[in-house]
């Protein structure tokens, strides 16, 4: 089967070619990709872990800050779904630019897998942390009437201090702490086993070869196995994503100071996913996969897309996918996704 099969460049129409532009759209269209795509790049990892966090965290404060004691106000399953949707947002706003990592653990995955620098990672890494920092600031801000509430609350409880940095305190939804006393091989076990699966699923849907899965279904399947971990573990104490974890313990630390730090358990929170997601993307590529298998259609059209793309892009001529091994690196650059 021949690489013009697979990939098939030709007759695809671009949006440069159906939809007019300004002079000043086409001048900075092109700057930005020759000069200053990896700010594009950064920008689309940092609102996609924005959305991740917007709409997880967010959740989790209208679970966790009731001072009015109100039943029904929401729930772990609206936890689990507020990250769910937020992953789909960061799919459907930022992954066609950047390639969708939203996770350290994956950016780092790629590095040791020879399909991404390490310069880029490191950016990608800051760009992530970033985008969790200040969708946890934001949400502060919008709750931020609310958490004085809860606070004045717990206070005239005599509770405050007790509770403030547990799973059950103001500082509790932004950053995650575990309650004292809490066995923390227990806590690392839940958080390496919950982010193993997520690693194994976010290869799997990343396998070109995968024939139960198009790169149309993969963001729902990303979305939802964070939210099934969310639903099923989270009370043991899960973190899922360091990026996440670091950027709102960042911010806790803002609003509430040194004593917001988390002690041992912010190195389980923030270790832990890398660990495990490059333990996944280890033995989905040694056990599972198989680079004799054919690569699905859905697949070969998406190649096709992004290498059209890259070549319309950078002024290069439509070439020969038969043709080179360089073309093939041409090819490999442009598998870069979830």
């Amino acid at each position: 089967m021949s690489r013009s099969h697979l990939f098939p460049t030709d007759g695809l129409v671009h949006l440069a070619d159906i939809k007019p532009r300004s002079n000043i759209q086409i001048l900075w269209e092109s700057q930005r990709r020759r000069r200053v795509h990896w700010f594009s790049e950064c920008a689309a990892e940092f609102f996609g872990v924005f959305f991740f966090v917007f709409g997880g965290v967010g959740s989790a404060a209208s679970y966790h800050l009731n001072p009015t004691n109100t039943e029904g106000l929401s729930s772990v399953f609206q936890v689990g779904m507020g990250y769910a949707m937020g992953v789909l947002f960061a799919f459907v706003v930022a992954a066609q630019t950047s390639g969708g990592h939203f996770n350290p653990g994956v950016s780092i995955a790629f590095v040791l897998m020879r399909r991404m620098s390490l310069r880029k990672a490191l950016r990608y890494i800051v760009a992530q942390v970033l985008g969790a920092y200040v969708a946890c600031l934001l949400i502060y801000a919008q709750y931020r009437d609310i958490i004085k509430a809860t606070e004045q609350a717990l206070a005239a409880a005599g509770t405050l201090d007790s509770v403030l940095f547990t799973p059950n305190g103001p500082a509790g939804v932004f950053a995650i702490y575990v309650t004292p006393g809490t066995n923390l091989g227990q806590v690392f076990l839940n958080e390496f086993v919950c982010d193993f699966m997520i690693g194994l699923v976010i290869w799997a849907v990343d396998d070109p070869t995968n024939f139960t899965v198009s790169p149309l279904a993969a963001p729902w399947l990303i979305a939802f196995v964070y939210a099934l971990m969310v639903w099923s573990y989270s009370r043991v104490g899960v973190s899922t994503n360091s990026a996440r974890d670091v950027g709102a313990r960042l911010m806790a630390l803002t609003i509430w100071g040194r004593e917001a730090g988390g002690g041992p358990y912010a190195a389980i929170t923030a270790l832990t996913n890398i660990s495990a997601t490059l333990l996944a993307a280890v033995f989905y590529e040694a056990v599972l996969a198989d680079y004799s298998r054919t690569v699905t259609p859905a697949h070969a059209d998406f190649m096709a897309a992004r290498l059209a793309h890259d070549q319309h892009g950078q002024g290069l001529p439509i070439v020969d996918q038969t043709a080179s091994a360089s073309t093939e690196k041409v090819v490999e650059g442009t598998l870069e996704r979830v």
